[in-house]
């Protein structure tokens, strides 16, 4: 995303709270990180302009120079969360590498409050964000896939992921929102379905356990495994080899 249109002299724009104190150097960089720790603290619901000046030490009017407002903060954050992001390596086949990408994308929003919250649905073209999808393609067209697929596989993984990991940070039921774990909540619902009347509510009682039993790295693995099992359909038939 390039820089919002501003004066020359922008990226060094005075603290409207200081007038003659000397020219803060404040960069889209430090914002982002600004707002990065603030989050971290504060999560999305208090995350605001206001805070995240705060957090460099300058009036809010001084961020407006280099963000609009709130949203293309958030596009800003969503760059800076894939800023750290380690790419897979480049041994296996495409389906290793993918099934790689989705474990560390998902560490990823994992290691940040709220991350999944501020990614989601969102496409900020910043360029840590273009260097990962770049490569992700990159890697999808080298292993046959036509382009139209290519494109498709990447969006599938990351609406995948991000939705996963929504979920996954959203409490259960009102008891882990108490202060249950995941573990209890998910027990507790298994008895209910346990003791549902068999008559009326046969597959609950019978997969009670296995409804409620698989922890999230299992969800996780095998919706993960199952996008890969689709994608390798659309790839062509390798040539059969002549026997001669």
């Amino acid at each position: 995303m390039a820089p919002n249109p501003a004066p020359p002299d922008a990226a060094a724009a005075p603290d409207a709270a200081a007038p003659g104190a000397p020219a803060r150097a404040l960069t889209r960089e430090c914002i982002a990180a600004a707002a990065l720790r603030v989050l971290a603290r504060d999560g999305l619901a208090g995350l605001s302009m206001r805070k995240v000046a705060a957090e460099v030490g300058v009036k809010a009017a001084s961020l407006y120079w280099h963000v609009r407002n709130k949203e293309e903060l958030l596009d800003l954050l969503n760059d800076a969360l894939v800023a750290g992001a380690e790419l897979p390596p480049r041994t296996g086949d495409w389906r290793a590498q993918y099934l790689e990408y989705g474990r560390r994308y998902r560490a990823l929003l994992l290691a940040t409050r709220d991350a999944a919250r501020i990614v989601a649905g969102r496409i900020a073209t910043g360029p840590h964000l273009l260097a990962v999808l770049e490569d992700q393609l990159d890697r999808l067209r080298g292993a046959g896939f036509t382009d139209a697929d290519a494109a498709m596989a990447s969006y599938l993984l990351s609406a995948y992921v991000q939705g996963f990991v929504l979920q996954e940070q959203s409490p259960l039921s009102a008891a882990e929102a108490a202060g249950a774990t995941r573990g209890e909540a998910a027990r507790a619902a298994g008895e209910v379905f346990r003791t549902l009347p068999a008559e009326t509510h046969p597959n609950l009682v019978a997969l009670a356990a296995d409804l409620t039993a698989p922890d999230m790295d299992a969800r996780f693995e095998f919706g993960l495994h199952r996008l890969a099992d689709g994608l390798a359909a659309l790839l062509p038939a390798p040539a059969a080899q002549d026997p001669r």
